[in-house]
């Protein structure tokens, strides 16, 4: 598998909205764009959406989106998610695949420590 993809080009903004606004409604919390995050974030997503990139480099922006708190509630959940459907679709080893999806799940939440991010860029690596 190449390391260089157009990771993100079948989710649309229109996607990660529905995405947070299901896990609100899973939560019974509230769904709505922040009013100082949404637009920037929307941007930044649209505008890499079709890059080719590494994992590494999209786990990272998947932080970034994160971090700019597009959403009222849940954004860490919701860039978590996405990070989690595209390492299923590395189609590893069930227990490889769990330790590859928390250290993404904790780099996109931005807690992740220099191991971590180290052991999941030499991951990211292996995939060229």
């Amino acid at each position: 598998m190449s390391s260089n993809q157009r990771w993100l080009e079948a989710f649309t903004w229109e996607f990660v909205c529905a995405q947070n606004e299901a896990l609100c409604q899973a939560k019974s919390a509230h769904h709505g764009p922040t009013s100082d995050g949404h637009e920037a974030t929307r941007a930044l997503w649209q505008s890499s959406r079709s890059e080719e990139m590494d994992l590494y480099q999209v786990i990272d922006l998947c932080r970034r989106c994160h971090r700019l708190a597009p959403f009222t509630n849940f954004n860490g959940n919701t860039f978590s998610a996405i990070a989690r459907v595209l390492v299923r679709r590395l189609n590893l080893p069930e227990e490889e695949e769990h330790i590859v999806r928390s250290l993404a799940g904790h780099i996109v939440a931005g807690v992740a420590g220099d191991d971590e991010i180290r052991a999941f860029r030499d991951f990211c690596a292996s995939l060229s």
